[in-house]
């Protein structure tokens, strides 16, 4: 059973191969989603991201209120110093999945766009509103595999250092090999991240990890 970690702090890590790595590799590029595939591009860590999701933790909290068990950042940019794609993701942890007007209804009246289409079942998924920083809503049922994966790798990359530096590592390279294949991207980083939790669930074990409290 995974069971309650000490909280994270502590001062970002900058690794200094980052600092030898091509200047052109980290070129910004804006995107839209009318029909158009954006590249896939990562940055130094953005010590902003922490604001912006407490920003963003906020209006989701006043729009879904105790309907939401949890709020919590997650993905790479929840990760103290980790370089990652300038994309803030948000796990909203709900009781159920279904009937999905409980939470999609509220989500929707604040202006997040609701993305149906998206394959994954165990997870209904939303994007920003129109004309705001690109933001990844995925609303898991609360103690399902999905939503206990994303806090787990999140936790574990916090606490160790050496394993977040070899994930951005791992970025900055599919991203230059990888930069207009999105799909081909994910595919090449699972080995790592399927690796990542096995060490996971043993530091787990070893020290009864438990989420935290809810980030908002």
């Amino acid at each position: 059973m995974w069971g309650a970690a000490a909280s994270y702090a502590g001062p970002p890590h900058v690794p200094s191969w980052r600092k030898r790595w091509p200047s052109t590799a980290r070129a910004a590029t804006t995107g839209q989603d009318a029909g158009v595939a954006e590249p896939i591009v990562v940055v130094a860590y953005g010590t902003k991201w922490p604001e912006l999701f407490a920003s963003l933790g906020f209006r989701l909290r006043d729009a879904l209120g105790p309907v939401a068990t949890r709020i919590d950042h997650i993905g790479s940019t929840a990760v103290r110093g980790l370089d990652a794609k300038p994309v803030i993701d948000v796990q909203v942890s709900v009781v159920a999945l279904d009937p999905h007007a409980v939470f999609s209804t509220p989500l929707q009246a604040a202006g997040f766009v609701f993305r149906p289409e998206n394959p994954e079942r165990t997870k209904r998924y939303f994007r920003e509103p129109h004309g705001q920083p690109r933001t990844h809503i995925h609303v898991r049922r609360a103690g399902s595999f999905s939503e206990q994966f994303a806090l787990l790798f999140r936790d574990y990359l916090r606490h160790h250092v050496e394993r977040a530096d070899a994930y951005a590592m791992l970025k900055w390279e599919l991203a230059a090999q990888f930069r207009n294949d999105r799909q081909g991207y994910v595919d090449a980083k699972e080995p790592f991240i399927w690796d990542s939790i096995r060490l996971a669930d043993a530091w787990a074990q070893a020290i009864g990890w438990e989420p935290g409290p809810s980030d908002a």
